[in-house]
């Protein structure tokens, strides 16, 4: 098709958007994901995962987990991706996780995801001046899952491949993470990646679109296992 001029119409309204998408889901985006193996390495150390099959029972609890608990804050985020939202959802997901490693975490990830999607995404000038305002003030966290949701509600994405891509990173990273602890190989790591994807996509459609007061724990073995990564004596990972 052709816009009254003679030139050719674009099929897309917003022709970067898929390159903003896979951008934001991109390994080489520097948000920090890959120096935390969520519980990974102390779930080694205390043998509850020892060999390739417990790694998939691992990251499906992980999955399911993810889906019950944060999904809830990214939607939330998503919906109304301003900075009334965004103080509220990360007060409420502040008070409700009470693993301090994974407090910890959430709130590195985020900051550093809102630093780089600030200084990346300059189309979006919003995000550079919710940053200012808020850095230093002590009003907000900067915690992880309404900062994924603000910024891709302000891309443009819709709600589904929001909370996909959200449930896509925790599966990317918490694999990565096996590699690197040679729990598993590259190409199982890819294998295992594949095989999950289904199951991913049950939970993500099982927890999605889901309110802040239907937020919950699925695995709370695992937030236990998580918080004893403090006192491991040697450590690769930050959480």
């Amino acid at each position: 098709m052709k816009n009254a001029d003679g030139t050719k119409k674009s099929r897309l309204t917003n022709p970067g958007l898929p390159w903003s998408q896979w951008q934001l889901l991109d390994s080489i985006l520097p948000t920090g994901g890959f120096a935390h193996s969520f519980g990974l390495e102390a779930a080694i150390q205390t043998r509850m995962v020892c060999e390739p099959e417990d790694l998939k029972i691992y990251v499906v609890h992980l999955l399911e987990n993810t889906g019950s608990l944060l999904l809830p804050f990214v939607y939330s985020a998503f919906q109304s991706p301003n900075l009334q939202t965004w103080y509220k959802v990360d007060k409420i997901l502040n008070a409700t996780l009470t693993n301090e490693v994974g407090r910890k975490a959430s709130i590195a990830q985020g900051s550093a995801l809102m630093r780089t999607a600030a200084s990346v995404f300059t189309e979006i000038p919003s995000l550079k001046v919710m940053r200012q305002t808020s850095l230093g003030t002590g009003v907000v966290n900067f915690h992880h899952a309404p900062i994924f949701g603000m910024i891709c509600g302000l891309l443009g994405f819709d709600s589904g491949t929001t909370q996909r891509a959200y449930m896509f990173v925790t599966l990317r990273d918490i694999i990565s993470a096996a590699t690197r602890l040679n729990v598993i190989g590259p190409l199982g790591a890819a294998v295992l990646q594949h095989q999950v994807a289904a199951i991913a996509e049950d939970l993500s459609n099982k927890w999605m679109d889901r309110p802040l007061d239907e937020a919950c724990q699925t695995s709370p073995l695992l937030d236990t296992v998580q918080g004893c990564h403090g006192y491991l004596f040697s450590r690769l990972f930050c959480s």
